[in-house]
């Protein structure tokens, strides 16, 4: 081995790797490392925007340039199917959603004797990092961390807290688990602050359950131009940039197809936008997204039937796969082995697969490549910024 070597590329859990295959935490692609393992910078490794970061478990990343950050978006994806010798027939442009974009976050609190602390965990850690800036937060979330805190020294228990926070078509929808609320006070102060910040709605679950303090007005989120009723905790894709490419390449994917099954299709994210001319069965396994899409569609006369059915332990099988012009499943980071498993076996020739994890994806794909389909095109998308966590878009027709 030389004296000093090049970091070629970042692996996947976010460390630099040498030409001769060492792995070298904090360094990035274009960095040179001597023998001991010092780190010597290169074009594309900057200065982290965050103070907290190499602590706060949030990013993983910020020491890499947007060069750097695109290119190991895209190696990890194009690697995955490398990896099951599976031939990409167009890599589409890697997508990366910009800073301060997140619309969704799960965040912790916890009194301290000196008020209380709030943020991120730390990697590999459950400590909790007392944020004081966040470059990945869309502002209207961050604007609420200040005050939080200071609720939460005043009022909450001395156990954990911990926030969901989601904007809304009305405002930030902010659910507080653990918070335990002991006397009208602690109630009043719930209710002021719900009405001084605006809120779509304001949650807690003290153990036994989500109860609704503060929604003046129904909670919804606009998919495909159709308010949908947003549970609380509800999933969402995390930028609205990223969800516009995940959309738009589902539907160029399927363009033309009259009869379309939308599978693990949570509030109808997908579904609402391919409906109409085509109809749309979109099929979730959480009763209460479930709901909110049926309800949605049916108040509209949107052709979206909604189906409850758990695709893990009851996939549509391949007679009713064959029913349909197009498929298009977004899974969780499991994957979709059942089901894909199905759809090998049905009569369908098109499917768009959008997929939140690399590794469990090809596996997937390997199965449909097995049973004869092409992977036509390929997107890379970085909507978590900064992070090793990696999504994709992908079609494949036979």
């Amino acid at each position: 081995m030389s004296e000093t070597e090049t970091v070629l590329r970042i692996a996947a859990k976010g460390d630099g790797v040498t030409e001769s295959g060492r792995h070298i935490a904090g360094a990035v692609t274009g960095d040179r490392i001597d023998a001991s393992g010092v780190i010597e910078p290169g074009p594309h490794h900057q200065a982290p925007p965050c103070r907290h970061f190499g602590t706060c478990g949030g990013c993983q990343l910020q020491h890499a340039d947007d060069e750097a950050l695109r290119q190991f978006v895209t190696e990890r994806v194009a690697f995955a199917a490398q990896s099951q010798e599976i031939a990409v027939g167009e890599l589409l442009p890697t997508h990366l959603s910009p800073p301060q974009s997140r619309r969704r976050a799960s965040l912790h609190a916890l009194s301290t004797a000196k008020g209380a602390v709030l943020g991120f965990r730390e990697g590999r850690s459950n400590r909790i990092v007392d944020m004081r800036e966040c470059h990945i937060l869309e502002p209207r979330l961050f604007a609420l961390v200040a005050p939080l805190r200071k609720l939460i020294a005043a009022h909450a228990g001395k156990g954990p807290v911990d926030i969901s926070l989601t904007i809304a078509d009305r405002g930030v929808d902010c659910l507080l688990k653990g918070f335990v609320t002991e006397g009208l006070a602690a109630t009043e102060a719930l209710l002021d602050f719900a009405r001084e910040h605006g809120l779509a709605r304001l949650a807690v679950d003290q153990g036994y359950g989500v109860e609704t303090v503060w929604e003046p007005e129904p909670a919804t989120i606009t998919l495909g131009n159709v308010p949908v009723g947003l549970p609380a905790n509800a999933f969402l894709q995390p930028t609205v940039e990223g969800e516009q490419v995940l959309v738009e390449d589902a539907k160029t994917f399927l363009d033309g197809a009259a009869t379309i099954a939308d599978l693990f299709a949570g509030l109808g994210t997908f579904a609402f936008s391919l409906a109409g001319p085509a109809k749309a069965l979109a099929a979730e396994a959480a009763r209460d997204a479930h709901l909110a899409c049926q309800s949605a569609a049916n108040a509209r006369g949107i052709p979206v039937h909604s189906l409850h059915r758990d695709l893990f332990r009851n996939p549509l099988t391949a007679d009713e796969i064959s029913r349909f012009g197009g498929i298009l499943l977004d899974p969780p980071r499991a994957g979709a082995r059942e089901q894909i498993a199905q759809i090998a076996q049905s009569s369908a020739t098109r499917v768009a697969y959008i997929s939140c994890n690399p590794s469990s994806w090809a596996r997937d794909a390997k199965t449909l490549v097995d049973a004869g389909f092409r992977l036509e095109k390929l997107r890379p998308v970085g909507q978590f910024r900064w992070s090793t966590h990696v999504e994709l878009t992908s079609y494949f027709t036979r």
